[in-house]
């Protein structure tokens, strides 16, 4: 059967590849693919992965795929196809391996793209033909460790495994579980995804709970993250600047230009980081934002 690891008999061989038969069928073997110590010669048995290739020439190799039919592996998506489905590399030299869209979201947006990644193992249907089907719940509870307590705030990557309206199901490169839900993602995380995450919390069902929103710190420009440093050094945390400053000494203190400074003025403002009192003409710093990241 085509997709599995077989054992057959050289029949025939030339200068670039050995002619192997399995149960009445030929399969050509490049002496590239060899991966034994030993030279075979006609009439030796020989053991390897059967497939055919992309132009549908039956294969063997004994350079195994990253998937089989009882193992799991990680693949790369290398092309998206809207009416049949997504193909994936599982470490054959001329064959890339579909998922079919029967086993993909129903909403296209939450597809993998070109170089997500995605667990994998194969099946052969009836018609010999070869199919990723990916890692279902169970899988990744199976291969998920278990994090340690300290983990909230900490930062993590991760791939997501399955994509639905609630959320997105994630493990981590730390092969823990985690949860991001669709109030916690600026976007919808689609099945494959991988991307940078922050832990905000432990679910009741023993998973990381993670918001790939950026942390309030990083949503600020660099000249308010400037005023914002310029605030930290001072012990009192003021600084005799607002909204009304001369434009020359606002230049010479942050060289930046008064409508910059104005900008970024209001950004910190509104997030309510800093005061600003009009009357002394300076600015407080009240609540900083890495501070409470990392209560």
């Amino acid at each position: 059967m085509l997709g599995t690891i077989q054992t057959g008999k050289i029949i025939d061989e030339n200068k670039n590849a050995y002619y192997v038969q399995i149960d009445g069928v030929t399969y050509e073997l490049k002496r590239q693919e060899l991966t034994q110590d030993e030279i075979p010669k006609l009439g030796d048995e020989i053991t390897g992965f059967i497939y055919d290739n992309k132009n549908h020439d039956r294969e063997m190799t004994q350079f195994l795929p990253f998937a089989g039919p009882d193992q799991y592996g990680w693949s790369k998506v290398t092309e998206v196809r809207p009416g049949l489905g997504v193909f994936v590399d599982i470490g054959l030299p001329d064959k890339d391996v579909v998922i079919s869209m029967d086993d993909l979201p129903f909403d296209k947006n939450r597809w993998p793209r070109k170089d997500d990644r995605i667990l994998v193992c194969l099946e052969t249907d009836e018609k010999d033909r070869i199919w990723a089907k990916m890692a279902d719940e169970n899988i990744f509870e199976q291969i998920s460790a278990h994090f340690p307590n300290n983990m909230k705030n900490k930062n993590v990557f991760a791939t997501v495994y399955a994509s639905r309206d609630i959320g997105a199901f994630v493990l981590t490169n730390d092969y823990y579980l985690g949860f991001v839900h669709e109030s916690q993602m600026a976007g919808t995380l689609r099945l494959g995804e991988q991307f940078k995450a922050r832990v905000i919390g432990i679910s009741q069902y023993g998973r990381l709970n993670l918001s790939s929103l950026p942390r309030a710190f990083e949503e600020i420009d660099d000249d308010a993250q400037m005023i914002l440093m310029s605030l930290r050094r001072k012990e009192t945390k003021s600084l005799p600047f607002y909204d009304k400053s001369d434009a020359q000494e606002i230049k010479n203190y942050f060289g930046i230009s008064k409508s910059a400074f104005k900008r970024a003025l209001g950004h910190l403002l509104k997030a309510k980081y800093i005061v600003e009192d009009k009357e002394a003409g300076n600015i407080t710093l009240i609540n900083d934002p890495e501070d409470s990241e990392n209560e």
